[in-house]
């Protein structure tokens, strides 16, 4: 696999991991931090962002203790089906991304709303279009996996 991040990359994103600062200027404190500019902050991570290094940059929220709800689903979908059901799928803005995997459940997503009801309904909404059964797999207990790259 090739590495499409340098050292300074690695730093950046150790960093990050630990907190974002909550002030008028995060970026320029973290630039300060680790001996940067804020430009060269906010260009490594565009970078990032861009050649998938990071598949995102943002706040975290814990849906259900803001009242919502979201879950891991599932769908077996015969293969010469798949791209008009992944196409459904995706139609759905309750769905936050969609993958495809080797398994006999070949196409996994993740489903959030702003209420456990809306996820109850946005579940059997994708069923009765796809005419398959989603099995609905919600979170048990919650872990934290840090990513720390070695530079």
């Amino acid at each position: 696999m090739t590495k499409t991040y340098d050292d300074i990359d690695a730093t950046l994103i150790n960093h990050l991991q630990n907190g974002f600062p909550i002030c008028d200027a995060p970026y320029f404190q973290v630039a300060k931090e680790l001996n940067l500019t804020e430009e060269d902050v906010l260009n490594r991570l565009k970078k990032l962002l861009e050649n998938g290094t990071l598949s995102r940059f943002g706040a975290l929220y814990h849906a259900e203790k803001m009242g919502g709800a979201l879950t891991l689903a599932a769908i077996k979908v015969p293969e010469n089906d798949f791209e008009k059901v992944t196409k459904i799928v995706n139609s759905f803005p309750e769905v936050a991304h969609n993958y495809q995997r080797n398994h006999e459940l070949n196409m996994w997503f993740v489903v959030a709303t702003e209420t456990p009801e809306h996820l109850t309904q946005t579940l059997e909404k994708i069923e009765q279009q796809t005419n398959l059964h989603v099995f609905n797999m919600p979170k048990i207990n919650e872990y934290f996996v840090g990513l720390k790259l070695e530079a």
